[in-house]
């Protein structure tokens, strides 16, 4: 019996939707869905299922098409890669996903959960689709949205293969606001296990289904077995991969929309009876776990066993190494993955590497433009990073000494409802400002409204500092109110700039809101921001 380590659920207070987990030679391997964010598909690493760190990104970029790289007006908000499906079969590692721009279905494989990737397509599009590999050798993967799909693969995960089954396995009722979707397809003890998210019929609530068959070609039964809210604004825990780990001990990894800090993994103990999944206890997520830790911590004596590296944080830009040197080691890709700097971050699309300098003497993050944007949706190398439930506080120094006519720079929360506070240069002269943008139409519009200045202060050469200033921003997410503060340092004390942002969880970007260091340019290009001491305090 292996030594038992207490925590809380959500497990992860972060956004990371979409879950699915294995568990290989004594560790716990989880993807979710990144979308637009890049590097991209990143795998997350546990010894407990409460404890994560960053494993690995699968993929630097897709297609490199114009709409990932945030050329002109284009984007991949709401698209990019969703819900993939992570598996291990005969000593290779496999990430399959839909990218839901490009309309492709991306298969990459690895010896090592580190990389390399191999990349690869699969005929076809399989939404939010799970991959099988059967006891004889046979591949299958099942797929869809209301209807429910199961198509056999040839053996070189090329496409469909010639004669293999193929056939319709589920329908959803057309009441429920959302059919069944999200599947996570598994073969245990001989019999076959599918399991979906869809939604009650009388309103929208997210909950877990299950149907089962003896076989592939025979009728699968079943129903939902899950449904619970854990006492938060009514929103279900549902959709996700179970795992047998630690012990043999079966669990769900399920998520929960939980507002505009995004959607968070919950941990849901499972047990068996007649052959059939049991969800939770007595029917409930509890709020209080207790789980086996693997032999594969570092000290199996410590409570937390193995170290873990944060999976955000601070920032001072200063690595011991110059930008544009890489090392081949895993450790290397594990902490500096984000195309060489540190994981916790992601782009919010393809970055333009060549505009992007890390100064290592000076701890300065240097962004330059090179297109004209309207507004933040559309500024290229805007750096990110999750925000976590129930607040956050991010400071960060905006260098604007290089800022030209119509620039804009400084500290933002990016979601479809952003702010950000930073600097302007506008008649020659910089300002203090902060910016609030909220779209009133339908929540899958992006919106192409320009964000509302809710104050600006002109800065003077006494105070500026040679052009650089601090900004901080504080969020909150308790009580059912999902708010954002925005302050300037001046003189040495925080002054608040704009009023109070509400944030929300929309569907055009369909992401949590993150902290991002950004720059753009309205009427010339070549202007640059620089980026120092980010601070991140929980």
């Amino acid at each position: 019996m292996s030594k038992q380590i207490k925590g809380q659920n959500p497990s992860l207070k972060m956004d990371f939707p979409d879950p699915d987990v294995i568990f290989v030679d004594g560790f716990y391997y989880m993807i979710s869905t990144t979308m637009h964010f890049l590097p991209g598909g990143q795998i997350l690493r546990s010894c407990d299922l409460i404890h994560w760190e960053h494993a690995a990104y699968v993929f630097d970029h897709l297609d490199s098409t114009d709409a990932q790289r945030l050329e002109g007006d284009q984007h991949i908000y709401g698209k990019g890669m969703w819900a993939a499906s992570l598996r291990y079969h005969k000593g290779t590692f496999y990430v399959v996903f839909v990218c839901n721009d490009t309309w492709k279905t991306y298969l990459y494989r690895a010896q090592k959960i580190e990389g390399p990737w191999r990349k690869s397509e699969i005929e076809g599009f399989y939404h939010d689709c799970s991959l099988l590999f059967d006891d004889d050798d046979r591949i299958y993967i099942v797929y869809g949205n209301r209807q429910i799909y199961l198509t056999e693969l040839d053996a070189d995960l090329k496409g469909p293969k010639e004669g293999g089954l193929h056939r319709l396995i589920l329908s959803d009722s057309e009441e429920t606001p959302l059919g069944y979707e999200g599947s996570h397809f598994y073969k245990i003890n001989g019999r076959y296990y599918l399991f979906f998210i869809h939604s009650l019929k009388e309103r929208w609530r997210r909950v877990e289904a299950c149907f089962s068959s003896d076989s592939l070609e025979g009728e699968f039964t079943g129903g939902d077995i899950f449904n619970d809210d854990m006492g938060f604004r009514d929103s279900g825990v549902a959709q996700g991969g179970i795992v047998c780990g630690v012990d043999g001990k079966w669990n769900a990894i399920l998520f929960q929309d939980s507002g505009a800090v995004g959607r968070i993994p919950v941990v849901v103990p499972v047990t068996w009876k007649d052959g059939s999944p049991v969800f939770g206890i007595d029917g409930k997520v509890p709020h209080e776990l207790t789980l086996p830790i693997s032999e594969k911590a570092d000290d199996p004596s410590e409570e937390a066993g193995h170290k873990y590296a944060p999976l955000l944080g601070s920032d001072d830009f200063r690595y011991g190494f110059a930008w544009g040197e890489k090392k081949d080691t895993e450790e290397f890709k594990r902490t500096f993955g984000t195309f060489g700097l540190r994981s916790i971050w992601q782009f919010n699309h393809e970055p333009d590497l060549d505009l992007i300098f890390r100064d290592e003497k000076e701890g300065k993050l240097w962004i330059t433009t090179a297109k004209l944007s309207p507004d933040l949706n559309h500024a290229k190398n805007t750096l990110t990073q999750r925000m976590i439930y129930p607040g956050c506080t991010a400071e960060v120094t905006v260098d604007g000494s290089f800022l030209k006519e119509g620039d804009c720079a400084g500290l933002s929360i990016l979601q479809g409802d952003y702010c950000f506070a930073g600097l302007e240069k506008r008649d020659g002269k910089l300002f203090a400002v902060m910016y609030s943008q909220k779209e009133e139409r339908g929540v899958w519009d992006l919106s192409k409204d320009p964000a509302e200045l809710l104050e600006e202060r002109k800065l003077t050469s006494e105070n500026s500092g040679a052009g650089t200033f601090r900004f901080r921003i504080k969020a909150s997410f308790t009580d059912g109110k999902d708010e954002a503060v925005c302050f300037i340092e001046e003189d040495g004390v925080w002054k608040k700039i704009g009023g109070t942002h509400t944030l929300r969880f929309r569907l055009d970007h369909f992401a949590g809101a993150r902290f991002g260091l950004f720059i753009y340019s309205t009427k010339g290009t070549g202007g640059k921001a620089g980026f120092s001491d980010f601070l991140l305090e929980k």
